[in-house]
């Protein structure tokens, strides 16, 4: 791990951003996406035995979340895929998020065995175009 004086700061440097997201689904890009949320957490406890201060630690279950929003059309294109209509029919599958940046290396997180969970649609007055969030059940991420 390089020292704080070891870094270099860019110049006219380039970062990564949401425009670098390349994010696909059933092997196919998602263009209408325009939001992708996405963790994993592990429980943690100390554990205590004489004295004040702790003389082990504990590690629980593993939980991964994720949730996408994407433009209605793409969720009827996938709708239209599925010979029930269900989008919770569609076998696990993985999503690969790519920030891809030619000024630096390209970083690449999979979620895996990934299932919707629900379809539904929240559309108001206004609106100029309509989005669905999409809540996921994941078992793990691969953050590399």
């Amino acid at each position: 791990m390089p020292l704080l004086n070891d870094i270099q700061p860019l110049i006219n440097g380039v970062s990564y951003s949401w425009a670098d997201i390349q994010a696909q689904i059933l092997g196919k890009t998602i263009y209408g996406i325009s939001a992708i949320s996405y963790e994993d957490t592990q429980n943690m406890e100390d554990n205590y035995g004489a004295g004040m201060m702790p003389t082990s630690r504990g590690y629980g279950k593993y939980e991964a979340k994720a949730s996408i929003t994407i433009e209605a059309k793409e969720s009827e294109r996938l709708v239209e895929a599925v010979p029930s209509g269900r989008l919770q029919d569609i076998p696990p599958f993985p999503i690969t998020v790519a920030y891809v940046n030619p000024a630096n290396r390209t970083v690449s997180h999979k979620l895996m065995n990934c299932q919707f969970k629900g379809n539904k649609r929240d559309v108001k007055s206004g609106d100029t175009k309509i989005e669905v969030e999409h809540e996921l059940i994941i078992s793990h991420i691969q953050w590399k």
